[in-house]
């Protein structure tokens, strides 16, 4: 098994109480395994296992979207895709109201919805990069603030901006009443996952400045009081995922493009040096399982990310330049 795993289909059924749309792999050399049917809840369960190698692998998200913002004289409901080789597609006439200061993030493991903003609505993105017609807003109106997903079956919340609430998602794009927002309201605040099933929210401006102020969220989606944070104080970046369990906040108001990385568990590292042009009101998103991509803003730039956190040069802009604009992952498949 060691040399030619192991690899079990769950024909539709669920394995250990979880979708079949994960890869259950067994690779441990001469282990042995039982495995009976339960019930279509738990699906298949391991009776007996030598190993410790029969928890489901979650698939990565592979794709990603850029969509809404201010092109510089009028609001865009236009959105780039982005393939799993971190390749920016050209435009695509958007669906949906025009906005900026819109937040997404990925729901349900392999979607997306984008919300708020300048216009209230929501829209949901399909695993193949369909964005839907506008849903009627759920809570209290907000711009500039951040989402993320969370939780270990893909939930989303939106946080901090305007409104001083905070709304949950649920992994089937639902989204949930206000939640009276923990911890200082800020503007200009960016988001991404850490650890498993774990969010942070990060940096911003509030009523006495910029701030590098960070807020973690638990797998339930509960957000923790303010907590010190590391590096420069700025507003108007963004963040994103990488690696296994790693996140990244990059670019910023001020003009600046330093980067800090975040552990699995939640700290956030002091200021990296930064690669590429300087900008704020950008986005990112994850995208190829592992990596990330900043993109748009005050300045019409790429920049990918490794999965060792390390920041490429910058490649030049597709699409229409724009700012304000929102980002997040998509799809199972490359």
């Amino acid at each position: 098994w060691a040399t030619n795993a192991v690899t079990l289909d769950s024909n539709g059924n669920n394995f250990q109480g979880e979708a079949d749309t994960y890869t259950v792999d067994y690779d441990t050399a001469g282990q042995s395994l039982n495995i009976v049917y339960a019930d279509s809840t738990k699906g298949w369960l391991p009776v007996s296992d030598d190993a410790v190698a029969d928890v489901p692998v979650a698939p990565t998200t592979q794709l990603g979207v850029f969509a809404y913002g201010y092109n510089g004289s009028t609001q865009v409901n236009t959105k780039n895709l982005v393939n799993s080789s971190g390749v920016i597609a050209a435009d695509v006439t958007g669906v949906g109201t025009a906005r900026d200061g819109v937040s997404a993030a990925t729901y349900g493991g392999d979607k997306g919805i984008f919300a708020y903003g300048s216009d209230d609505g929501s829209n949901l993105v399909s695993n193949t990069g369909v964005i839907s017609a506008d849903v009627s807003r759920v809570g209290s109106a907000r711009a500039n603030g951040a989402a993320s997903t969370f939780g270990t079956s893909g939930q989303a919340i939106f946080a901090f901006g305007s409104s001083g609430k905070t709304n949950l998602v649920s992994n089937s794009g639902v989204v949930a009443n206000d939640v009276n927002l923990v911890g200082t309201g800020r503007n200009g605040i960016a988001a991404c996952r850490f650890g498993v099933g774990l969010a942070i929210f990060a940096f911003g401006e509030s009523s006495g400045g910029s701030v590098n102020t960070r807020n973690l969220v638990n797998t339930s989606g509960v957000v923790a009081s303010d907590a010190t944070g590391a590096g420069t104080a700025r507003q108007d970046l963004a963040a994103a995922a990488y690696g296994v369990g790693l996140g990244i906040f990059a670019f910023g108001s001020g003009m600046t493009n330093i980067k800090n990385l975040v552990n699995n568990v939640g700290v956030v590292a002091s200021n990296g040096t930064g690669v590429g042009t300087a900008r704020g009101t950008l986005a990112a998103t994850d995208y190829g399982g592992d990596k990330a991509i900043f993109s748009f803003g005050s300045s019409h730039k790429s920049n990918l990310v490794s999965n060792t956190g390390v920041v490429a040069a910058d490649v030049s802009g597709v699409g229409t330049s724009r700012a304000s604009l929102a980002a997040c992952g998509y799809s199972y498949s490359a």
